[in-house]
């Protein structure tokens, strides 16, 4: 058995929905363990496009069982919705192929309230850059312990209880502070009374399912959600999301022993992209970045906003590589940089002829680094058929090798393009275990 952590190196967006759906064809139990309806993966199989946003991308194998771990929040009416379109297209979701954990919390219609309110009261400059869909108040109620667990929908008397406390305080919280309209009990009460209806079948232990299936030898792969640099204790704070996105919380946030993982794979996209707010060294304002982002098709999966471009930060990565652990890379979209007569590497930063090698804590001296640049030669031709990395361009093979010194790590997975055969898998995590 072989128990695989994939995770982000960047910013989010690095393609690991493509990464989790071709090593799910080698592993029985597929886990989501943190964030929420925030983050998307998108696949293409079959020249149909899947995006997802609380369900494990896993879920497109009809023989794998899919597990959302108590790291992640749920918007149930997301969730359902996702479970809909997935039935319609002939892929039921059924309760043998998909557990929620039951102490997961649930985003109440207050946090959507919350955070939409909170961020628009923020002065321009201030903003954060939320996706406004009350991930940052429902983490917050968690950690402040009075959330709504999912487990807590099928105990009517504890729900009841708990959603009038919370509605008390945020209605003072919406109408004297933000001068929004109160939420109305009643209206919450009976929405929520049928979710938990429609999903009882789903909720259970997931610890407990995933200490079993490990007991019994089964390969398990941890999927996370956006990148390193959106943790919320590591990333680039307070531009970051509200949630632990890197590979120790794969432990935390699903109930599986530390000890008991394998491998971790980070994903990194063969050049650097960001979505929403915060610094963003080796950014891209020219030609060079509206290329990228054009033939990248750098939208984000959840809000659709366009992504910003730059080049590959091999500071971001090396935090990354550190930081989660990392046994092998997962090059991604090495395609969108076919064209491009030259490339650049941000080996480290300059701040006023002081040299960082690390990302600061200080998000202000963030703000005012400059990358200190490593040129390379690019390739012209177009990269998408390739199925050998010795069919490879040399400048390509060369910048894929050049990324493996710099980061100390090996490639394991490079992808040559959308599709599910866009890939060349040069090492397998779960063989041999």
């Amino acid at each position: 058995m072989a128990n695989v952590v994939v995770v982000g190196t960047q910013w989010g967006d690095e393609g690991k929905g493509k990464v989790v759906d071709l090593l799910t064809r080698y592993a029985d139990y597929i886990v989501r363990f943190q964030g929420g309806n925030n983050a998307g993966h998108t696949l293409v199989v079959d020249g149909k496009q899947y995006i997802f946003h609380i369900i494990p991308s896993g879920i497109l194998y009809e023989n794998k069982k899919c597990l959302i771990g108590n790291g992640v929040i749920i918007d149930p009416a997301v969730l359902l919705h996702e479970m809909q379109e997935l039935a319609d297209n002939g892929l039921p979701v059924t309760p043998d192929r998909l557990m929620i954990s039951e102490r997961a919390h649930l985003i109440m219609p207050y946090h959507n309230k919350l955070d939409l309110s909170s961020e628009a009261a923020k002065k321009q400059g201030a903003k954060i850059g939320t996706t406004g869909r009350g991930i940052g108040p429902c983490y917050g109620d968690k950690i402040s312990r009075k959330g709504i667990k999912i487990g807590e929908l099928l105990d009517d008397a504890l729900f009841k209880e708990k959603l009038n406390y919370n509605i008390e305080e945020k209605n003072f919280l919406l109408t004297q502070k933000f001068n929004s309209e109160p939420v109305l009990f009643d209206k919450i009460y009976r929405q929520f009374q049928e979710f938990g209806e429609q999903l009882a079948p789903y909720i259970g232990n997931v610890s407990v399912e995933l200490d079993h299936a490990r007991k019994n030898e089964k390969h398990i792969l941890f999927e996370g959600a956006q990148g390193t640099q959106l943790d919320i204790d590591h990333g680039t704070y307070p531009f970051v999301t509200s949630s632990n996105t890197v590979a120790g919380n794969a432990c935390t946030g699903s109930g599986f022993g530390p000890s008991h993982i394998n491998c971790v794979i980070g994903i990194l996209k063969a050049y650097t992209t960001r979505v929403g707010e915060g610094p963003f060294p080796s950014e891209l304002f020219d030609e060079v970045g509206d290329s990228l982002q054009k033939k990248g098709g750098e939208f984000g999966a959840t809000t659709g906003r366009k992504r910003r471009c730059g080049w590959l930060d091999a500071v971001v990565a090396n935090e990354a590589v550190r930081i989660n652990g990392i046994n092998g890379l997962a090059i991604t979209k090495l395609d969108v940089l076919s064209g491009q007569p030259q490339l650049k590497i941000a080996t480290s930063y300059d701040e006023g002829g002081h040299r960082f090698t690390a990302m600061p804590g200080n998000i202000k001296k963030v703000a005012s680094l400059k990358p200190v640049y490593e040129d390379m030669v690019g390739w012209s031709e177009e990269i998408r058929d390739v199925k050998s990395v010795d069919d490879l361009p040399a400048s390509a093979r060369a910048y894929v090798k050049r990324i493996e010194e710099i980061t100390e790590t090996p490639a394991f997975i490079l992808s040559v393009g959308p599709g599910r055969d866009e890939t060349l898998l040069l090492q397998n995590p779960f063989a041999g275990k």
